[in-house]
């Protein structure tokens, strides 16, 4: 008998407890041949694990009836400063107990992963790989036009954006640019960088279906995204650096972007 030739979304399916029962041990003999998809398996579950302890004293908190009413689809999600810390929260539940299955909780409870986020998760990386890699071209307008620059970009690409004060996780500001995007036309990166050198990029473009998802990871090679869709926008923070490190920039970014486009 022929096994069925499985993929990385089975991957999925498996660690979501989806995967029918009558195909378990066939998936396992599969992942015993494909020690690639095998090594896969395992960092998606560290993935999964890492950001349940990121926000481990979040999911020990007593569940507010907002975000209950949230999940149940009664209301919508408020702007406010708790609201970052329960949307982390729920990104933890996502990977904690739903696994890497393709689901985001959003404002009406658990959705398919929306086509847009994956192709501003996809541009994000992209973007990245080639321009953090640069020397003398990293950005088209440095950090000391900061005030232009972001002007710049939320005129071409219609969002009121800010460039997110992230030297608290230790990242300053080098500068930014205006780039396409398959799904949004154009899209705006600001790019930073610590001490060492290491540099993340914050990768944003205008959402006009008004998705609303909890916050995902992507990775691909050696780069990662932690990426989600809010309010009319979509952004992605993307790095060559730890899982732990892009929950606490998207933290702040998310918190940041949102207080500029509420005025």
């Amino acid at each position: 008998m022929t096994m069925r030739e499985y993929s990385e979304r089975d991957i999925h399916l498996a660690l979501d407890g989806e995967l029918p029962q009558d195909e378990r041990a066939a998936y396992e003999r599969w992942l015993e041949i494909h020690p690639d998809m095998e090594a896969k398996r395992r960092r998606y579950e560290a993935d999964r694990d890492l950001l349940h302890g990121a926000v481990a004293g979040v999911l020990d908190e007593p569940v507010p009836d907002r975000l209950t009413k949230i999940m149940a689809g009664e209301t919508r999600p408020a702007s406010s400063n708790s609201a970052p810390r329960w949307r982390m929260a729920a990104a933890a539940l996502i990977f904690a107990a739903g696994g890497l299955g393709g689901y985001f909780l959003g404002a009406s409870g658990w959705r398919p992963v929306n086509g847009t986020a994956i192709q501003l998760a996809d541009g994000a990386i992209a973007a990245h790989a080639i321009y953090a890699a640069e020397k003398l071209h990293v950005v088209e307008v440095g950090a000391d036009q900061k005030e232009h620059l972001v002007g710049w970009l939320s005129k071409r690409i219609g969002v009121t954006l800010v460039a997110p004060d992230l030297s608290a996780e230790g990242f300053e500001l080098i500068g930014g640019r205006l780039l396409p995007a398959a799904a949004t036309k154009t899209a705006a990166q600001f790019m930073y960088q610590d001490r060492t050198g290491n540099r993340i990029s914050l990768y944003v473009a205008r959402d006009s279906s008004n998705t609303e998802t909890g916050f995902r990871l992507l990775e691909e090679g050696d780069t990662r995204a932690l990426y989600w869709l809010d309010d009319g926008y979509g952004c992605a923070v993307a790095g060559n650096l730890p899982e732990e490190v892009l929950v606490k920039v998207a933290d702040t970014a998310y918190r940041q972007l949102l207080q500029g486009m509420k005025g």
